[in-house]
């Protein structure tokens, strides 16, 4: 269990602003009149007082408090250009942002939790001891903001008095990394102190970035602390690193879920968005996929879309399964975003009228952005995440150096996405969601939708994930387990996060029909896995539609599938139909049976990695152990019967 304000408060030990007295004295002496101003219409002690320890850690020569005026972002975005932490691009409203080169990703060997005595964490993370952590960010963090501006701003993940929002605190050195919180979350000062009483809690962010140097990466730090719900993060400028109001605020909110609102709601790395079914009904979909593997993709597919990246979920009243966006914008990787793929946000990108911070792509000699898989020409020169740039231009290690980052970056609001429904993504009861899916890189072993025969089969779909490493983690390789696609995320041991799942689908809480269905995706099978050969994507990006829908359907009991041992896969007259009057594709029996055929062994060979790695944690549940059982059982007996390749027709015939 982990237990709250345990331990050092080290931004207050620090800090050293032990009294809401001392914290007026200090930020009366540090803040102009305007910012005074404006923070009067905080009175919570507590984060007044954050914010005190934090000025007197980092002494930074002046204070900017972000208020939610369109003024005070243009402050930011104007001090950030200046700065020379964005410059301006061609096109109005487009800035370009670059990272130092060692810092374009998650640094995964630099992210810790902070720990207390024998308090237990995920297996999957790094950690550090309190006192350890105390001293790091004394010797490194004191005096950090020397010279520079102390920027901070006051926001809310989610939609104003959602029950699942939690408001969050973020500070910084880098006028960049406000201008990225303007676009991507609400500025609730003038209601900060609402809402963190209606919340119950409240994140803390601190982020100074040094003078940027790559001879300063190896003393980069991201640190955690879970027990008060603050994060450090010093020496580094990537947003993935120092917005901690995404990623470090959503491991608190993990947290949370997981310990103190069990069977209520659930913290998840998923992307939320509506499709319209037949008769213009709106049907949502929540789903999970690990960074790099086509999350924004799908949820751009959708007719209403509310968010790319991250969901607060819980249980309404009424019994129904409700989700907000903690977010208000996209910080979205652009690689392979064209025309074709990802309308929507390629209008954003090539057409005026829509603020954009562009991170780590090639900036032309026209100053226009260009990046991998765009699907246009590429220019001869330029500048990108590496410095100068031509064509043919390789690494140290004779590699060829692409055009843009593989995890370069865009950042803009969800308002400018013409598929956006803003109105319901703003909306604090949330979206009904009735479809949660999972999905990772699997090239060679699952089908590409499958539905779980019950919750517990579900939360062993997400239990289940594997990936490819991608770039959105430095110095990650290989093929990385990823349960619930949410793994780096998770702070606590899998085995009470897995608790935690079990209980929420399985709740009473859920009304009748109000339960989701769940399900699993996978858009990567090469045609090498599948009889042919090669590494090529056995589909396209466009058919992500067909699946959707096809679950859109299934949900709504107006298609049935065919029952295997791993869950309901779609039978083929319900998927051609659909094929054909969704996209204009005819869909061909052989595809069908070369996407949807069980290779028995592989299916085998996945269970058997999860279980053997699950038995090696503490307290996972016993159910997790039984459901894996029960499929390979049933998996074994369909490879008896019918042979290691089993087709959809012979298991129509179970």
């Amino acid at each position: 269990m982990l237990e709250l304000r345990k331990g050092t408060d080290i931004l207050a030990a620090v800090g050293g602003i032990a009294s809401i007295d001392a914290a007026r004295a200090l930020l009366d002496r540090t803040l102009d009149p305007d910012s005074r101003r404006k923070l009067s219409a905080v009175k919570n002690a507590e984060a007044l007082v954050k914010l005190a320890n934090a000025i007197a850690m980092c002494r930074p020569d002046r204070v900017f408090v972000v208020g939610p005026s369109d003024a005070d972002a243009q402050v930011c975005r104007d001090h950030a250009l200046a700065n020379r932490e964005e410059t301006p691009l061609a096109m109005s409203g487009h800035t370009i942002h670059f990272d130092l080169p060692e810092d374009q990703g998650r640094m995964v060997d630099q992210t810790f939790y902070i720990v207390n005595e024998g308090e237990e964490a995920s297996v999957l993370a790094k950690k550090m001891a309190r006192t350890e952590a105390l001293d790091y960010v004394r010797t490194h963090m004191t005096g950090i903001m020397a010279a520079r501006t102390l920027y901070v701003g006051f926001y809310s993940r989610g939609p104003v008095g959602a029950p699942a929002a939690i408001p969050g605190i973020m500070i910084s050195s880098s006028a960049y990394v406000l201008h990225s919180a303007c676009i991507l979350y609400r500025n609730v000062l003038d209601r900060f102190d609402d809402e963190a009483a209606r919340a119950g809690a409240f994140f803390t962010n601190v982020h100074g970035q040094g003078l940027n140097r790559s001879e300063d990466i190896p003393k980069a730090r991201i640190f955690m602390d879970r027990s008060w719900f603050t994060t450090f993060s010093m020496f580094c400028t990537y947003a993935g690193n120092t917005l901690m109001l995404k990623k470090g605020n959503h491991r608190f909110a993990v947290d949370l879920c997981t310990y103190y609102r069990r069977e209520r709601e659930l913290s998840e790395h998923m992307f939320i968005t509506g499709m319209t079914g037949p008769g213009g009904r709106k049907t949502f979909f929540a789903g999970a996929a690990p960074s790099g593997c086509g999350k924004t993709t799908t949820a751009m597919v959708g007719s209403d879309y509310i968010g790319d990246d991250l969901a607060q979920v819980w249980i309404a009243a009424d019994g129904t399964l409700r989700a907000v966006n903690p977010e208000c914008g996209i910080f979205g990787i652009v690689e392979d975003l064209n025309r074709e793929s990802d309308p929507y946000l390629y209008r954003c990108l090539r057409e005026p009228g829509v603020e954009v911070i562009w991170s780590n792509v090639l900036v032309d000699e026209r100053n226009v952005p260009h990046w991998t898989g765009n699907g246009e020409p590429s220019p001869e020169k330029g500048r990108n995440f590496q410095g100068e740039w031509w064509q043919g231009k390789t690494d140290a290690k004779g590699k060829p150096v692409p055009i843009s980052n593989p995890n370069a970056r865009i950042t803009l609001s969800n308002r400018a996405i013409g598929n956006c429904n803003h109105r319901l993504g703003e909306d604090p009861a949330g979206v009904p969601v009735k479809i949660i899916t999972y999905s990772g890189r699997d090239s060679d072993t699952m089908p590409p939708v499958w539905v779980a025969k019950n919750p517990d089969h579900g939360v062993a779909i997400g239990a289940s994930i594997l990936s490819a490493a991608t770039a959105t983690e430095v110095g990650a390789k290989g093929v990385n387990r990823q349960p619930w696609a949410n793994s780096p995320f998770i702070p606590c041991p899998l085995g009470d996060y897995m608790e935690a799942q079990f209980l929420f689908f399985n709740s009473g809480k859920f009304s009748k029909g109000g339960r989701p269905i769940i399900a699993g995706l996978n858009y990567f099978l090469t045609h090498g896995a599948r009889g042919g050969e090669g590494t090529r994507l056995l589909g396209e990006k466009r058919d992500v539609k067909v699946w959707l829908s096809w679950l859109e359907r299934f949900a709504h009991g107006e298609v049935d599938g065919i029952d295997t041992p791993i869950g309901l896969i779609p039978r083929y007259p319900d998927l051609a139909a659909l094929f054909r009057d969704l996209i204009g594709k005819e869909y061909s029996r052989s595809l069908y049976d070369r996407q949807f055929s069980f290779y028995v062994d592989n299916i085998l060979a996945h269970i058997a990695l999860q279980e053997e790695a699950y038995r090696k944690e503490q307290k996972v549940p016993g159910r997790i152990f039984e459901v894996y059982a029960e499929q390979r059982g049933g998996l074994e007996g369909l490879k008896k019967r019918f042979g290691p390749v089993v087709s959809p027709a012979l298991l129509e015939r179970v």
